[in-house]
C-alpha cells in the first residue's frame, strides 16, 4: 500500500481489526494521590447509561534511540500500557502517537470485544495513528472517516498551515445500544510547534461540531494550554464545548499537568490533553490519571478521563 503524500485517502481507507472485551461493572474510585499506583481503577468499566471516555497519548516508539531501563524505552512501556488499559477499560478511547507496532499493546490491554477505526497519518499502516477504540459489545459504528488538518484534507500527508508534521482527525459516528442514542467521537493530535496550525485545527473541529446535530465527545492532545490558549478559546470559549475537567460533578484525582515527561506530577503544570463534550452531555466525573507501576509510567503524557451521560 502506497504511503506517498498526495494520494487520496479514498484509496487507503480500511477498517482495522477487532480488539477486545469489557466487563460490565463500574466504580468511582476515591481521589487519588499525586501518583496513582493502586490496583483499583480510578473510573473503570462503565455501568448503565454512563460512558467512560479517555484520551491517551501513548508516545511513539523511538526504536533504536532508547535503551533498556530508560523511561522512554517502548519494550518496557508496552506491558505498562496494556496493564493500565486493562485496569481502566474505557468505553471509548482516543489515542495519539501510536504506531502500527504499538497497537497490539493497546489491544492486549483492552481485551476481546473492542474494535478500532483509523489508520496511519502517512497512509495505511504508515506513521502515527490518532485512532479511536470502542467497546463493540455496547457501541456500533454507523460511519467513520479520517482527514488531514490542512487546506487539502483529502490528501494523505498534506500540511499547509505552517506545521512540518502531518496532523489528522479521526472521527466516528457511534450508536449506543444501551441508551439507543447516537453520538460523534472526534479524536486528534494538534501540532506541537505552529500556533497557526493549532488554531486552524481547532477551527476545523469547531466547524465539524457545528455541522452535526449529534452530541460530540472530543479527545485530543492539543499541545495547547487549557483555559489559556487560542485553540481552547476556539473550541470552548467561542465553540461552546464543555471542558470536562471543569464541568465534572467530581474530580477523582488531584490536578496535574498532563505532560510530566516521566517525572513527578506537577500541580502547576499545563493541561494540554483534553476531553471536551457538547452542552447537554452530563459530566459525572473527570480524572488526570498519573498511574505508575514500579515507579514507571506507560507514557510521557498522563491519560485524561471522563465519565459521561449522553
Amino acid at each position: 500500500m502506497s504511503t506517498t503524500p498526495g494520494i487520496s485517502r479514498r484509496a487507503v481507507l480500511a477498517a482495522a481489526g477487532a480488539v477486545g472485551a469489557l466487563g460490565a461493572s463500574a466504580s468511582l474510585a476515591s481521589p487519588a494521590a499525586a501518583r496513582t499506583t493502586s490496583g483499583r481503577p480510578v473510573i473503570g468499566p462503565a455501568r448503565g447509561e454512563l460512558l467512560h471516555a479517555m484520551s491517551f497519548n501513548v508516545r511513539y516508539d523511538r526504536e533504536g534511540q532508547t535503551q533498556p531501563g530508560e523511561p522512554d524505552y517502548w519494550p518496557e512501556r508496552a506491558p505498562l500500557t496494556s496493564a493500565f488499559l486493562a485496569l481502566e477499560q474505557p468505553t471509548i478511547l482516543g489515542v495519539q502517537e501510536v504506531e502500527f507496532n504499538q497497537l497490539s499493546a493497546v489491544e492486549a490491554g483492552l481485551g476481546r470485544g473492542y474494535e478500532m477505526v483509523g489508520f496511519g497519518r502517512d497512509g495505511g499502516a504508515g506513521g502515527e495513528y490518532s485512532a479511536i477504540f470502542y467497546d463493540a459489545r455496547r457501541l456500533t459504528v454507523k460511519w467513520w472517516d479520517q482527514f488531514w488538518l490542512s487546506d487539502t484534507p483529502d490528501l494523505i500527508g498534506s500540511a499547509t498551515w505552517g506545521n512540518t508534521v502531518t496532523r489528522i482527525v479521526t472521527w466516528a459516528e457511534l450508536h449506543d445500544k444501551v441508551t439507543g442514542r447516537d453520538f460523534l467521537h472526534i479524536n486528534s493530535h494538534f501540532d506541537h510547534q505552529a500556533e497557526n496550525a493549532r488554531v486552524r485545527s481547532a477551527q476545523v473541529v469547531r466547524d465539524q461540531v457545528a455541522a452535526t446535530q449529534l452530541p460530540v465527545v472530543f479527545t485530543a492532545d492539543c499541545n495547547a494550554a487549557a483555559e489559556a490558549s487560542a485553540a481552547y478559546d476556539v473550541l470552548v470559549t467561542e465553540g461552546g464545548l464543555q471542558d470536562t475537567w471543569l464541568a465534572a460533578d467530581r474530580r477523582l484525582t488531584p490536578y496535574a499537568g498532563t505532560f510530566p515527561n516521566y517525572g513527578t506530577p506537577n500541580p502547576d503544570g499545563t493541561r494540554i490533553d483534553w476531553i471536551l463534550a457538547s452542552p447537554g452531555v452530563e459530566v459525572r466525573a473527570a480524572a488526570i490519571n498519573t498511574w505508575t507501576r514500579d515507579g514507571r509510567y506507560p507514557s510521557d503524557h498522563t491519560p485524561v478521563q471522563a465519565l459521561l451521560k449522553i
